[in-house]
């Protein structure tokens, strides 16, 4: 059962709607008692980190969810500021993420490198660069795009765990990865047959 996490923020009918149309059973998560069946977790997200930490923290979900990902194993897929919570900190705000995985969310540099500035957020579709792993599966490096909207990047401390970047004026990482613990900053539920294929291979990891 793919439980996605309701607190408040992020497109939980849009990953309740794909997984239907996949007929892969799943729920959205309201309730601590609703965490009980489920066997693999999607934490979504959108807008600024503190705002998005608070709504996590006030839900009453956040202590299970913790011991099911780090004590349970439990795969967990973050994605967009959902991804950014699974940092130590972010340069958005002031409040601890979650801490997960090491690393820093920071703002993508307003500026290219002959001083042009910028337009953020990096908003729309672009390629990625990924590395071959099982969340992967199936999707073609040649002409595989997401969509984005976004800020804020997660720079992590281990580069090992950064398992895909895409190219906005520069290199940046757009998905992470430790041990049961994957985030994407791109939508896959925004992203057509892409994101599709994505979740699904979610739905089939370990």
């Amino acid at each position: 059962m793919i439980g996605i996490i309701d607190y408040g923020l992020g497109n939980v009918q849009s990953f309740v709607n794909i997984y239907k149309s996949l007929h892969i059973p799943v729920q959205a998560i309201k309730t601590t008692a609703d965490l009980e069946s489920s066997t693999k977790l999607i934490l979504p997200g959108v807008g600024h980190f503190d705002y998005a930490m608070q709504k996590f923290e006030d839900s009453g979900l956040k202590s299970q969810v913790e011991d099911l990902v780090l004590n349970n194993s439990i795969p967990i897929l973050g994605v967009c500021v959902g991804m950014q919570l699974m940092a130590n900190s972010s340069e958005e705000g002031t409040k601890s993420g979650l801490g997960w995985i090491g690393g820093t969310v920071k703002k993508l540099n307003a500026k290219s490198e002959n001083g042009t500035v910028i337009p953020l957020p990096h908003l729309g579709w672009n390629k990625i660069e990924m590395e071959d792993i099982s969340l992967f599966n199936e999707l073609k490096k040649e002409e595989l795009e997401f969509y984005f909207l976004h800020s804020y990047y997660f720079d992590c401390e281990d580069k090992k765990n950064c398992i895909a970047q895409t190219n906005y004026f520069s290199k940046f990482c757009c998905a992470v990865n430790k041990h049961n613990i994957f985030g994407v900053q791109f939508h896959p539920e925004k992203s057509h047959n892409f994101g599709i294929k994505l979740l699904e291979n979610f739905s089939s990891l370990y």
